[in-house]
């Protein structure tokens, strides 16, 4: 590792109003210092770092030419906004960024003025600043709103649907096209820059409207065929015409990286009465760090790493992660079966259909950041007698719940849902939790839904859903690494809706769903420690419940707690239902349920955030200990 990188013009630098008094000329050397100091940022507290390094230039060149923050500049999903936040006053603790009490990952309202929406889910930015631009022109404020977008994010219908509905915020709205990825139209060179430079000056777009004028009042159809004709001669030059059939006067495309091509264009564009107006600017992820540049995708997301080599820190051993438990275990169902094929949302690595793909090239479907299309596209595959997998997070998951409820759930098709990073996940904090899909999913009919309590269980969930034909059926599991289990080389089963009973008592009944079962079992230790023996029951099923198991320990215990990684409204709402309609609480039985609290955790350290969740082993014991109370106390009062 080096020393802190120098900066001497980044360190007259706090927010865009210092850099807007910059000679044009030193831009260069301020961007040169935000991405040194991006570098040694990250490299300290792992992070986003390709897509930021790409934007650099960009993000100096719109907060130079922007009034930001009255021009409203938002980022799409947040992963870019790294070199956004040095620039914006919180250059001073991007050493804390995505741990505990320090800065969110992504872009957030109440982190800084500069943020004036938050962004973690992808394509939401035209949409966002849509509203804001034609919030300015109802209240007639010439402020601008400017959207980033990715071009791996235009892969999501949510961005058409609000440029289709754009036009009428006028040049209060520009879409800056980040195109980092795939070059839709690479840019050559001098000529597409001066092509740029001239399509957004005064002169042309002057020019441009007194023709239309012009030809408006000589003849109508002449106007028309005028404009036609003069809107595809641009899109032949520089290849937007479909940003112009949805409405957009398109410029571009630029070269992401020169400054002395973006701050006219940008300038031409801010200026401009013309709108709305798209931005076409090609960019290279990890653009200025070499290797970052050499492999975009290792460096997406980094740990830690070692500046001068590149080299990340070594992963600790361990278990195996549960996603690639989950890959392996899909690979060897489809090797048993020809029909069971893999669909991703632009999360492949995530999900670890990846290495579905690698083995079933055929089978693996990644549909972009389309989590509707995809589950839609999975009810397609099942009605035609395929056993579709759908690997999609469960925060990503929610962006499809329509589809979920009309295309699978109502007509009971078997689509296999694997959601990934179930409950709390650490670094990426609120926007990325699992946190609601057992409330979501459990309220569905037809549906059937597992937690997988380790890595075997996992296994076992895996080879169940392959062979359920019956309906849908979801199975979560969460980031991280395994318990270290030894994996069943033989997969068993599951009897829908049946859960095991792991350990044995008689005074106290824990029913856990999901990987909570270990603090259960601690639990369990400690209480039969102060005399209370304790049941611990793996649920494995949040529906359909195993009434059965619960009827029989609600009959025989004094106590009977739920526990789950999941918001209110999932295992416990339907155990204390079920209670209700049987009337077991007019016996004298307690029940208690453990979930995760009514509030959106911020980032931290999973540990600490179970620990903020009052899920750990201690807050199990006080809970429990509590109900007894409780009970006690009830009793004293009734012989009274």
């Amino acid at each position: 590792m080096t020393g802190m990188p120098a900066t001497p013009l980044l360190d007259t630098v706090d927010t865009p109003y210092d850099l807007r008094k910059l000679e044009p000329e030193t831009l260069r050397q301020l961007a040169d210092e935000v991405r040194a100091e991006m570098i040694d940022a990250v490299s300290q507290t792992g992070g986003h770092l390709g897509a930021g390094l790409g934007v650099v230039e960009l993000t100096v060149a719109l907060h130079y030419v922007f009034n930001t923050p009255d021009d409203r500049l938002i980022w799409d999903v947040g992963h870019q906004a790294y070199p956004h936040k040095i620039l914006t006053g919180r250059r001073d603790r991007m050493r804390t960024i995505r741990q505990g009490g320090g800065l969110s990952g992504f872009t957030k309202r109440s982190e800084s003025e500069y943020d004036p929406f938050g962004a973690a889910h992808s394509s939401t930015s035209i949409s966002a600043a849509l509203g804001f631009a034609v919030a300015n022109k109802l209240n007639g404020a010439p402020d601008r709103a400017i959207a980033v977008i990715g071009d791996g994010a235009m892969s999501a219908g949510m961005a058409y649907e609000a440029m289709n509905n754009a036009e009428q915020a006028g040049n209060r709205l520009i879409v800056i096209l980040n195109d980092n990825d795939m070059s839709i139209a690479p840019p050559v060179g001098g000529l597409s820059a001066y092509l740029a430079r001239m399509v957004s000056s005064s002169e042309y777009l002057g020019l441009r409207s007194l023709a239309k004028k012009f030809a408006s009042r000589f003849n109508k159809r002449l106007y028309t065929a005028a404009s036609k004709a003069e809107e595809y001669a641009r899109g032949l030059a520089t290849g937007g015409t479909l940003f112009e059939e949805l409405g957009f006067y398109y410029v571009g495309p630029i070269d992401g990286h020169n400054l002395e091509h973006l701050i006219p264009v940008l300038e031409n564009v801010r200026d401009s009465e013309q709108g709305p107006i798209l931005v076409h600017v090609v960019t290279k992820k990890g653009h200025g760090y070499a290797p970052a540049e050499a492999s975009a995708d290792k460096y997406h997301g980094v740990s830690k790493f070692d500046v001068v080599s590149g080299e990340m820190a070594p992963k600790k051993p361990g278990p195996p992660s549960y996603t690639s438990v989950f890959a392996k275990a899909l690979i060897a169902e489809a090797e048993r079966d020809q029909r069971i094929c893999a669909i991703t949302a632009a999360m492949p690595g995530g999900t670890g259909v990846d290495k579905f793909a690698e083995t079933f090239p055929d089978r693996a479907f990644d549909v972009g950041i389309a989590e509707q299309h995809g589950v839609t596209f999975a009810a397609g595959l099942a009605a035609q007698g395929m056993k579709p997998f759908a690997a999609i997070y469960s925060t990503f998951l929610q962006r499809a719940f329509d589809q979920v409820v009309h295309d699978v759930a109502i007509q009971n098709l078997p689509v296999r849902f694997a959601i990934d990073r179930a409950g709390l996940v650490g670094a990426d904090g609120q926007t990325h939790a699992g946190s609601f899909d057992i409330t979501y999913l459990t309220t569905l009919p037809n549906m059937v839904v597992m937690a997988a309590a380790d890595e075997a269980e996992l296994v076992h969930m895996v080879h169940t859903a392959a062979a359920y034909d019956e309906g849908p059926i979801a199975f979560r599991y969460p980031r991280g690494s395994g318990e270290g289990l030894e994996l069943p080389a033989s997969p068993q089963r599951l009897e829908i809706g049946k859960g095991r009973v792991v350990r044995d008592g008689s005074k106290v009944a824990i029913l856990s769903l999901g990987t909570r079962l270990g603090e259960a079992l601690k639990a369990a230790d400690e209480l039969e420690a102060k005399g209370l023996p304790t049941t611990v029951a793996d649920l494995r099923f949040a529906k359909p419940l195993d009434s059965e198991l619960i009827r029989k320990l609600a009959a025989t215990h004094e106590v009977v707690l739920t526990l789950e990684e999941g918001a209110i409204g999932g295992l416990g709402a339907h155990v204390l239902t079920l209670a209700s309609d049987e009337g077991w609480t007019d016996a004298g039985l307690k029940i208690r349920t453990m979930r995760l609290p009514d509030v959106f955790q911020d980032q931290d350290a999973p540990e600490k955030q179970y620990e903020e969740a009052g899920l750990t082993a201690p807050h199990i014991v006080s809970k429990v200990l509590e109900a007894l109370r409780h009970n006690s106390v009830a009793v004293e009062e009734a012989r009274a």
